[in-house]
């Protein structure tokens, strides 16, 4: 043993500095080397070329089959070549299952003392009021003028208040029912009902004054600029009120009825697809177990052409995944692989979190839910906040999806490791979300979710690191020599120092004799 340790000091004595230098100066070059080729490998396909190795050479070994990731297809290139629109990124659009402002948004905030709606998102609000209720002739009547103010004002109360005013003169100088008063019933079942049932009754006197001005404007329409600008307003209001009306019926537990008035309204008006009233249908649809009829509508609107929301894609994704979600098992998947109803399922998930991946996570309840916000930024958090509000039910109701959701939906991520530079089957996903969602989600109280972003692999941060190390010891002990040359043999006298420890109790404990015979051998 004393033999050993000294032939090993000896060993350590007879070194040079120039041995160190070239030690440290060649692993460095190595592990340099290393992290050069690990960099361009997954820059240019996405994982670590040594943890791929190694997982696909271990993990059969153990028994696993990684079938999670499916395969390309030619159909999945030609839509994503037919959705790089020539669009602004991040649109805002209306969530088309906005709350009510007087019976939802302000008892939440009579409750809790928070305010649900951000600024930004109650002024685009009032910008689409002034688009959709106004028109240029509007300060040719009174009560339309007033109303015309109304939508511009800030105060709650006094745009209120200039309903009631505009009712009021309506009234007195009119016997027949005008749009202003149709608009100004629209205002206060918005945003003074304090009721669902109150707002329902409030919408019906509105539909009462808008189809009268819908009927005496089509007649009109042609006769000139001012009578089509008019018709087409009379035309945003009552579509507006059969919508909302709709949405009271759904809310109130009339789910047969909204969804007979959503169908009447797109049979009746098939062009207006700005209020994206099919979102309302199929969440209504969904709510009957109707699940024939909900294919049949994603069937019409899931098609390339048309832009895509969290709605159509998750819904598809769940009707997949219902056929296969009761029986599904990741311990019999990764034995026997995925049958072809499980990889339609699977892929129908990675195309839904690809178009927007913050859902899941609200699906999952892996984070908390608020109130949605009037409008939404597609492939945002907005978006999977007013979808997951909805939609929770939904998944739950449907035995397994939620666990077939959980099992597959991260693996979206190693299919698209670059999402903000090239999508798989979308577009890139927008750079601007996280900053529009701000301006739109209450930030005070919610912690805006941002896309997953792709981490280094470990082996490239650990051998970035060695690199690093080793070129910085080179460094030292070419400047350093005698130095370095002490700090080499105290640490190498550190590092044997344990085994020396145990080495000497064993020789105390064990025989002379028995110890000289495992020396020899």
């Amino acid at each position: 043993m004393f033999g050993t340790e000294s032939s090993l000091s000896m060993f350590l004595n007879t070194l040079t500095p120039k041995f160190y230098v070239a030690l440290t100066g060649t692993s460095s070059l190595i592990s340099g080397l290393i992290l050069i080729f690990e960099w361009w490998y997954f820059r240019k396909y996405g994982t670590s070329f040594i943890e791929q190795v190694s997982v696909s050479h271990l993990r059969p070994l153990l028994g696993g089959v990684d079938s999670s990731t499916p395969s390309n297809s030619n159909s999945s290139n030609g839509e994503a070549d037919s959705n790089r629109q020539s669009v602004s990124e991040c649109k805002v659009w209306r969530n088309p299952l906005n709350l009510f402002r007087g019976a939802e948004y302000n008892r939440y905030t009579w409750v809790t003392g928070r305010e649900p709606l951000t600024y930004y998102d109650m002024n685009l609000s009032a910008q689409d009021h002034q688009t959709f209720f106004t028109c240029d002739s509007d300060h040719l009547r009174p009560a339309d003028a007033i109303m015309q103010k109304a939508w511009r004002e800030r105060n709650p109360q006094a745009r209120i208040s200039a309903a009631h005013e505009a009712l009021e003169l309506e009234e007195s100088s009119k016997p027949l029912l005008s749009c202003s008063c149709a608009t100004a019933y629209i205002l206060l079942a918005e945003e003074e009902a304090t009721t669902i049932m109150e707002a329902e009754r409030l919408f019906k006197q509105a539909l009462k004054a808008g189809d009268g001005c819908y009927r005496r404007s089509q007649q009109l329409q042609h006769h000139g600029t001012q009578y089509e600008a008019q018709h087409r307003r009379d035309t945003n209001v009552l579509v507006y009120i059969k919508r909302r009306l709709a949405m009271c019926s759904r809310k109130l537990g009339r789910t047969r009825e909204a969804v007979k008035m959503m169908r009447d309204l797109m049979k009746e008006f098939p062009l207006l697809s700005m209020f994206n009233i099919h979102e309302n249908l199929l969440e209504s649809l969904l709510e009957l177990q109707n699940y024939a009829d909900v294919q049949a509508v994603l069937a019409k609107y899931d098609d390339i052409s048309l832009p895509k929301s969290a709605t159509i894609c998750y819904t598809a994704a769940l009707l997949k995944a219902r056929a296969v979600s009761d029986k599904f098992s990741p311990e019999a998947a990764s034995r026997r692989g995925l049958s072809t109803a499980e990889m339609n399922a699977v892929e129908a998930i990675h195309r839904a979190v690809e178009f927007n991946p913050h859902v899941p996570k609200y699906l999952l309840e892996m984070k908390s839910l608020i109130l949605p916000p009037e409008h939404i930024l597609k492939r945002g958090d907005s978006e999977a906040i007013a979808y997951a509000f909805f939609h929770l039910q939904h998944w739950k109701r449907v035995e397994g999806a939620l666990n077939l959701l959980h099992c597959t939906w991260e693996g979206t991520f190693r299919m698209i490791p670059y999402p903000l530079e090239k999508g798989h089957l979308f577009y890139p996903y927008p750079i601007c979300t996280e900053t529009a969602d701000r301006e739109l989600l209450p930030t005070v109280f919610h912690e805006v979710s941002v896309y997953p972003k792709k981490e280094l692999p470990f082996f490239i941060l650990f051998t970035a690191g060695l690199c690093s190390f080793t070129a910085m010891l080179a460094l030292l002990t070419h400047q350093f020599p005698e130095l370095m040359g002490v700090f080499a043999k105290a640490f190498l006298s550190t590092l044997f120092a344990p085994l020396n420890f145990i080495m000497e109790k064993v020789e105390s404990i064990l025989p002379s004799s028995l110890w000289h015979q495992l020396t020899r051998i």
